[in-house]
């Protein structure tokens, strides 16, 4: 596991797909570097309207989420854990779900050197990514974060030293691939409280308990990968990159 020495030294760059994932992911990786005095970044891939299961009252089980809705979430999570600042790539609802059928090409451009919070301008020390899943958006920015943190001359371009993916509630419905298998882990035990907090800000997100990512089984998933390196809670990530 990480120590606090190691994090506070950090300057954390968060890619995620959509306003969630990073809380699900390494939220409380997140405030733990913040509170030790490192920095964080956070990059929203794509936020837009969507209509998805959930109460619509009336008896309907389907909602209008909108792309200010999500974006107001994300916001009030991204003041409460903090961070240093944040950026949006898309907003538009015709780009949400849809990254797949993007080129390649422009999602790494963005990420590695047009971006505002690209890695060539940010410069950051760790990268956390999505795994890869059955979500097309996650699945797309995935091979994009690879591609972007790919290894090359330092003296042209900023070679990321610690490259990590991080968990997702859902990574157990997972097939025809390699189920998700941490092999770092970062103790999150303090920060486990406002990691439900950050979920719970999710409003527009959020789904009974028996739900795999409601904000009740995301704390029982936090304290499994906990029991898993002998804390009380810990966020697991599979480390793609680590120079020493």
């Amino acid at each position: 596991m990480f120590g606090d020495d190691f994090l506070a030294q950090q300057r954390l760059l968060v890619i995620t797909p959509h306003a969630d994932d990073e809380t699900y992911g390494c939220a409380g990786s997140m405030a733990r570097v913040k509170s030790l005095g490192g920095e964080v970044y956070v990059v929203l891939a794509t936020t837009g309207d969507l209509v998805h299961f959930g109460d619509g009252g009336d008896g309907r089980t389907t909602k209008l989420v909108t792309h200010e809705t999500r974006l107001r979430e994300f916001e009030s999570v991204m003041r409460l854990l903090k961070v240093d600042d944040w950026d949006v790539l898309f907003d538009d609802s015709e780009t949400h779900l849809a990254l797949d059928v993007m080129p390649r090409k422009r999602l790494v451009s963005l990420l590695e050197n047009e971006g505002r919070l690209s890695i060539e301008r940010l410069r950051p020390t760790m990268v956390m990514i999505p795994a890869a899943s059955y979500n097309q958006d996650h699945e797309a920015l995935f091979h994009a974060c690879v591609t972007a943190t790919r290894p090359g001359v330092p003296s042209q371009r900023h070679v990321v030293p610690w490259v990590l993916a991080y968990d997702n509630t859902s990574l157990f419905w997972s097939f025809g691939h390699e189920r998700f298998h941490p092999t770092c882990y970062i103790d999150v035990t303090e920060y486990l409280e406002l990691k439900i907090q950050a979920m719970r800000l999710h409003a527009s997100q959020v789904r009974p308990p028996i739900y795999h990512g409601s904000p009740e089984s995301l704390e029982l998933a936090t304290r499994v990968r906990g029991r898993e390196v002998s804390v009380e809670a810990a966020e697991g990530f599979a480390l793609l990159r680590a120079v020493f």
